[in-house]
């Protein structure tokens, strides 16, 4: 009798390690899975963003006009693209020019700056450290883990742009087919979750591309003023690069403040002031306004995002976290925060 226990025991001992080991082999694939999967998974989201600007600009001439659908969203896409022509068409050929220009004089005002740099000690401390062999290789490593790509750039794009097409034509497929994998008991709570997901992201990104046009008009106005010849295409790339929080007006400060150089110290100086105090601006009066009628996302939660998301995807981790922040916050309060408020 004592054997058979014995015997019950180590059996049940066995079976207890092979499930332990089964859950840990289990955790490790899902985890070598989700790293080797997503940035594909990033580059979805890019799509869903497409899908969204272009549901949201037809759904917003629907409310106005009371249109079909269809032809509203139609009529957002023909209105999206037009608008880019007539971009493209007025200052396609200025914009074309200054970027020559930026890619000519940049090598010129790299020079002058490490000049100008050399004339204090701290200034030449400074080059002798970012010149060293050592700082040179961090440098090189750091930008090509910035913009590696799942595809290549262009490949990237072209992913994006075709699942955005797709996303825009026929959404209710998707969803439907992510709600058709839901138990019958959660069919309806996955479909309101994915309708706050998708009303979630409209709001943010109306948010942002009203805060990157303002950007765009400050910086245009505050480089006119100070009389630099490149200022369409500075003020340009700061519009743009402000979709990427915190570290998006850090990276168009850099080509800014070089051009400076190219014409004095004090123009530099000056060039860095605007940003910053567009970015001040932008930051505390601009997205907290219109994030307090639309969204709100605590900041420190957008940088631990890129933080934790860029090391594994690069540049699209630091341009999509917030977004990504924005679906994890409408899972947790809709399917624990709302739950748990119930049960309580």
């Amino acid at each position: 009798m004592m054997q058979k226990t014995t015997n019950t025991d180590d059996y049940s001992f066995t079976k207890k390690v092979w499930i332990v080991a089964g859950i840990f082999a289990f955790v490790v694939v899902a985890l070598l899975l989700l790293q080797a999967t997503f940035s594909v998974l990033l580059l979805v989201l890019a799509g869903i963003l497409i899908a969204v600007y272009f549901r949201g600009l037809g759904g917003f001439i629907g409310r106005k006009t009371h249109w079909s659908k269809n032809l509203c969203l139609v009529i957002g896409i023909l209105i999206t693209l037009l608008l880019a022509a007539l971009f493209i068409w007025l200052v396609g050929s200025k914009l074309q020019q200054q970027v020559t220009e930026l890619t000519d004089t940049l090598p010129k005002t790299i020079e002058k700056a490490k000049e100008q740099l050399s004339q204090s000690s701290l200034g030449q401390k400074f080059i002798d450290k970012i010149s060293s062999p050592g700082s040179q290789k961090k440098i090189g490593a750091l930008i090509s883990t910035f913009f590696k790509s799942s595809f290549g750039v262009l490949g990237d794009i072209y992913v994006v742009l075709f699942i955005g097409i797709f996303f825009t034509a026929s959404p209710s497929i998707y969803a439907n087919g992510i709600v058709n994998l839901a138990p019958s008991q959660w069919k309806n709570k996955t479909r309101s979750v994915i309708n706050n997901i998708g009303t979630d992201l409209k709001k943010w990104l109306k948010g942002k591309l009203f805060a990157m046009l303002v950007v765009f008009v400050l910086t245009a106005t505050g480089l006119l003023i100070i009389g630099v010849p490149l200022w369409l295409v500075l003020s340009l790339i700061a519009g743009l690069l402000n979709f990427i929080p915190n570290f998006g007006p850090l990276i168009a400060l850099i080509p800014a403040v070089l051009v400076g150089f190219l014409q004095s110290p004090s123009t530099a100086l000056w060039i860095a002031g605007l940003y910053i105090l567009v970015q001040v601006t932008e930051s505390n009066f601009i997205t907290p306004t219109v994030q307090h009628k639309l969204i709100k996302i605590p900041p420190a939660l957008i940088i631990i995002a890129q933080l934790l998301v860029s090391p594994l995807t690069s540049a699209w981790g630091l341009i999509l976290a917030t977004p990504l922040m924005i679906i994890i916050q409408v899972l947790i309060k809709d399917l624990y925060t709302h739950r748990k408020n119930k049960s309580a």
